[in-house]
């Protein structure tokens, strides 16, 4: 494999760990900023708002300049928006430095992505692509616990710095690198858009933002429930994130593996058993094994999703597999927003920090209907086109008459 892709490969690092560290640091930004949890959980739901946002229109936009060019330029905003998040004298200025870091989100996987396929021969572009998402993996396993470790024993400002630090290695390792490549020729917008009429794409992408938002529900408000109810100390918040993080990584394996083989079947079991889970966890969460379990679960069930849920959209959207791969990352965030901000709802509510997990069941279990149902209309769909004469004979020429 090129040495690009390590480059590829420190740039998903820093993004996927300033993603998730925000949720094991939560509790110290609401102290320093004097605001309450819930509203330190909009940092989470601006960073999802801004990667939904960001993905479809970078990735437009990134088709007017070369890629390399167009990863530097999304690394260069990763940069600022981390340092502005951990100079920050305020919390609205700490909020518009999340959005600004997370605008390179969805598009650094998704350019990325064909970057990563084109450094290779064609046998080997899966594997390309695999390594630069090993970045995002080992984010969750090593990055996240290491940046809540340096955030609760230094300060979380520590944390931001050192996260732009990994974004400014991964701009020069970009620069080094990855080859010049030709700017891609310009997508037809319109015929991109057509692939969003089929309603198969639309219920794949809602199944993203529920099975997804699921996870985030709880996940989010995991520092404040583990140590309020499960009775952890703030430290141990550090390794029950990196149980978290090898769910994800067991999930993402057992996902990837069998979305080929059997893709709704699998999205049956994982989205009907982390609805279980989740609602589980209301219960778990007092106590201390018990809790620790249901996180390695959420984090394996959850991201077990991920595979076929992204499979799913580009199986569907036939016209537009690049786009529709953007907007798909924006439906994950969009989930990850919308699950932030009901739990910090019911929270603010005073139904406790448990709460969060119904939420999440409840969104996992929606997710599984819409599953249900999109299968439904898929096995009608054939049936219908046989039925109907048109279908049969369209093929014949039809004599003509005088």
């Amino acid at each position: 494999m090129p040495l690009a892709l390590l480059a590829l490969a420190i740039g998903a690092f820093g993004i996927g760990t300033t993603e998730f560290v925000i949720m094991g640091l939560l509790p110290g930004i609401a102290a320093d900023y004097g605001v309450s949890i819930p509203t330190a959980g909009l940092l989470v739901t601006g960073y999802a708002l801004g990667v939904v946002v960001g993905a479809p229109l970078l990735t437009v936009l990134g088709n007017k300049v070369s890629r390399k060019r167009m990863l530097m330029v999304l690394m260069g905003l990763f940069v600022v928006g981390n340092l502005l998040s951990a100079l920050a004298p305020s919390f609205g200025v700490m909020l518009t430095g999340r959005v600004v870091a997370s605008l390179a989100h969805g598009s650094f996987f998704g350019i990325g992505s064909v970057v990563a396929a084109g450094l290779v021969a064609p046998d080997k572009k899966a594997g390309a692509i695999a390594t630069m998402f090993t970045g995002l993996t080992l984010a969750n396993v090593v990055g996240v616990p290491l940046g809540t470790f340096i955030g609760q024993a230094i300060g979380w400002r520590t944390t931001f710095a050192v996260v732009a630090a990994l974004g400014v290695v991964g701009l020069l390792g970009i620069a080094r690198l990855v080859p010049a490549m030709p700017r891609p020729a310009g997508a037809r917008l319109r015929g991109e858009l057509k692939a969003f009429r089929n309603p198969q794409v639309l219920l794949a992408m809602a199944m993203t933002v529920l099975g997804f938002g699921g996870v985030f529900a709880a996940i989010t408000y995991i520092a404040p429930m583990m140590t309020e109810i499960a009775g952890y100390s703030e430290g141990a918040v550090t390794w029950l994130l990196v149980l978290f993080g090898t769910g994800m990584f067991l999930g993402n394996l057992l996902g990837g593996r069998f979305a080929d083989r059997a893709l709704m079947p699998l999205l049956y079991t994982t989205l009907g058993g982390l609805a279980v889970v989740l609602a589980l966890f209301t219960v778990t969460a007092h106590d201390k094994v018990l809790a620790a379990l249901s996180i390695l679960l959420v984090g394996a069930l959850g991201f077990a999703t991920v595979p076929p849920l992204q499979k799913r959209v580009l199986d569907q959207a036939h016209g537009a597999p690049t786009l529709a791969s953007a907007v798909n990352i924006g439906a994950f965030n969009l989930g990850n927003a919308l699950a932030a901000w009901l739990g910090g709802l019911v929270i603010a509510a005073g139904f406790g920090y448990t709460a969060p997990n119904w939420v999440g069941a409840i969104l996992a279990a929606a997710a599984l209907g819409l599953a249900l149902w999109s299968a439904a209309l898929e096995r009608r769909a054939p049936a219908a086109g046989a039925d109907a004469p048109e279908a049969v004979d369209a093929r014949v020429p039809t004599p003509v008459h005088h």
